[in-house]
């Protein structure tokens, strides 16, 4: 079976248990997707499916590559694709849809996406560094400290924690619990923080069974 989906990060909010307990959640519109594409190992090395958000646009947006990569599948062209893996077995065809109701509350999965960009910043707030005295004349309260010995190796090494761009790649939130599938209007309520900004695409993937590898 098809083990993940392509969504859009909608933002947060909390809802409550049957004990009153307060859980936040992260609401995601996963959906609907089509598959584009049906990848098999004979052909590609490997059993995976392309999945295409369902969204409009324009095709003057599109090259005619991609307009003949979707009208191959006889799907409407999407902005959005990912790929998300299944079982060889499965008898996916391009046109297929896959829908939120994959997924099953209380269940645990993975969301990948793109962390929020946080430009240039310094050692305190890239790496969490304590920082230097803010008193007694000190004119070192955020500067990373020593980077290395002068005299040998006379250097820096490499992977050194320095300041630079933090933020604005690949994340990925593991292990996440379902606590709410809203079929009807294609929301997942997932518990916690999931990466990204409102409206920012997450893909959201099955964790594998104990034991199997992913």
């Amino acid at each position: 079976m098809i083990n993940g989906i392509l969504g859009r990060k909608i933002g947060m909010t909390q809802v409550f248990e049957a004990d009153g307990t307060v859980v936040p959640v992260t609401v995601v519109e996963a959906g609907p997707c089509l598959v584009v594409q049906r990848k098999t190992k004979d052909n590609d090395g490997y059993d995976a499916v392309q999945l295409g958000l369902v969204g409009r646009v324009s095709p003057r947006q599109l090259t005619k590559a991609v307009k003949g990569h979707f009208e191959k599948a006889g799907v409407p062209p999407a902005r959005t694709v990912g790929e998300v893996k299944c079982d060889p077995a499965d008898t996916v065809a391009p046109g297929d849809k896959v829908l939120c109701d994959i997924f099953a509350e209380s269940e645990h999965v993975d969301v990948v996406g793109v962390s929020k960009g946080k430009g240039f910043q310094g050692v305190m707030k890239r790496h969490h560094f304590a920082g230097g005295a803010a008193t007694h004349g000190s004119m070192f309260h955020r500067a990373p400290g020593s980077i290395g010995p002068s005299a040998f190796p006379s250097r820096v090494y490499p992977g050194t924690r320095s300041s630079g761009r933090m933020g604005g790649r690949q994340s990925t939130m593991k292990n996440l619990i379902v606590v709410r599938v809203d079929a009807e209007n294609h929301l997942l309520y997932l518990r916690g923080a999931v990466p990204g900004a409102r409206n920012a695409v997450v893909k959201i993937v099955k964790r594998p069974a104990r034991g199997k590898a992913a």
